[in-house]
């Protein structure tokens, strides 16, 4: 399972010859001007939210890969409604993919269109496929729902947003490395704005003094898992 980061929340995920791109939010990123969204492969398109920094690129990308969206109802359907495919889930559902198996899990923030159009509940993905699973958080505050993955997933890597202000932050982002019993972590939803700017080396030292792993990549950098 190959792992890249292409700035923000966005992830891509190759599994089982699929490729997998989580939120969107790419062209309007200022420190990402040198991943062209037009050359992003996507059989799928995951969706934790309709916030525009989460959804921004999921039509032109979708539309270039004839992509199948998933994500909750009300964002899946708001989709499809458009045209694209789609594949609706709620919390706590699951679904066997071509590419291993998606839960779509609690998360705990807000959901809203650019337009003001409803986005349903926020929600998280958990991942297993090829024998290494991964949680992708979304954007959400540290919750007690999180105990409840490691009771049915081992988890090889967590994705959790650790800017602060909007999300989680680093001490918030160990915890729940606690809560999911993973200390693999890779850090998102930072630096893009001012208002969840971090100190790279400080938030590293933190997850290391918690005898874990932060890594914070380069955009357009990837991981194996």
């Amino acid at each position: 399972m190959k792992i890249t980061f292409y700035g923000h929340a966005c992830i891509g995920i190759e599994v089982s010859g699929k490729h997998i791109l989580v939120d969107p939010f790419i062209s309007a990123n200022e420190k990402a001007a040198h991943i062209d969204v037009n050359h992003l492969k996507a059989d799928y398109i995951l969706i934790t939210h309709a916030h525009q920094d989460h959804t921004l690129d999921v039509e032109v990308i979708a539309k270039n890969n004839n992509s199948v969206i998933v994500s909750n109802w009300e964002i899946a359907t708001y989709y499809g409604n458009k045209g694209l495919q789609y594949h609706p889930m709620n919390h706590g559902g699951s679904w066997q993919f071509d590419f291993g198996k998606v839960k779509y899990v609690a998360a705990v923030h807000s959901s809203s269109f650019p337009d003001g159009t409803y986005g349903g509940n926020p929600g998280g993905f958990v991942i297993e496929g090829e024998h290494k699973n991964i949680y992708i958080s979304g954007d959400t505050a540290l919750t007690m729902d999180m105990k409840l993955i490691p009771m049915r997933t081992k988890l090889d890597l967590a994705i959790f947003p650790i800017g602060n202000n909007f999300t989680m932050d680093v001490e918030d982002a160990i915890i729940a490395s606690d809560f999911v019993d993973c200390d693999k972590i890779l850090g998102c939803h930072y630096d893009t704005f001012g208002f969840i700017v971090i100190h790279h080396e400080e938030a590293i030292k933190k997850f290391f003094d918690a005898g874990k792993d932060l890594m914070l990549l380069e955009i357009g950098k990837s991981i194996e898992l």
